[in-house]
């Protein structure tokens, strides 16, 4: 796997010591700047704290915001319906070991939600996660939350590009995400949210 050729990477080095000496210093300043990060973020901020830097993001464009509402809609009533779990979006912060996120969309399963409360701000991994492309954000969704959401066992990830009206399903495979599915046309399906499934055209119509 890549983490344990990269952990055989720093120890053949003669100086893996110190190497590893530097991160333990730079990971304690990095968790100083996150502490800060929580107190200045407020309800209506839409902000990310990623490897030590804290993300404000821009306003979405129509398309962002229609996309993100037509499966909102119709994945929220599904879970309700069959009671399945919990659905957030945008505002809900994913708590991560290292990174805190704002998805798009996330679905945690009965086993995680029971426990949530109701002044709770932070969260734990979700189940499945949907995330819509931008071109300020389309780096970090195929780079490093591709890689941290697959490290915390997120077991599914939609990547949404609405340009090109396509659904990408990521699924969970030895700790890694595979292409399952590249959708351009027909019904989207998940893996993970038993029964849901939605017309690729509902998800781009407005």
């Amino acid at each position: 796997m890549f983490r344990d050729s990269l952990i055989n990477e720093i120890l053949s080095e003669p100086d893996a010591q110190l190497i590893l000496n530097y991160a333990q210093s730079s990971l304690r300043n990095e968790a100083s700047k996150r502490k800060n990060f929580y107190k200045i973020i407020e309800e209506d901020d839409k902000a990310e704290f990623i490897n030590g830097d804290i993300i404000f993001q821009s306003p979405a464009r129509l398309i962002h915001t229609v996309v993100v509402k037509n499966i909102l809609k119709s994945l929220d009533n599904h879970v309700l319906e069959n009671n399945l779990g919990f659905v957030g979006s945008e505002k809900l912060l994913v708590t991560l070991t290292r990174n805190d996120y704002e998805p798009d969309i996330v679905f945690f399963k009965k086993d995680k939600s029971k426990y949530f409360k109701q002044d709770q701000i932070q969260f734990p991994a979700p189940d499945f996660v949907v995330e819509v492309l931008s071109k300020s954000t389309q780096h970090i969704d195929r780079g490093v939350k591709f890689k941290d959401y697959a490290s915390h066992n997120i077991e599914e990830y939609w990547i949404i590009d609405a340009d090109n009206k396509s659904v990408e399903q990521y699924l969970l495979s030895e700790g890694q995400y595979s292409l399952k599915k590249r959708w351009k046309s027909g019904i989207v399906k998940s893996d993970v949210v038993k029964g849901f499934e939605i017309k690729l055209n509902n998800i781009f119509n407005w």
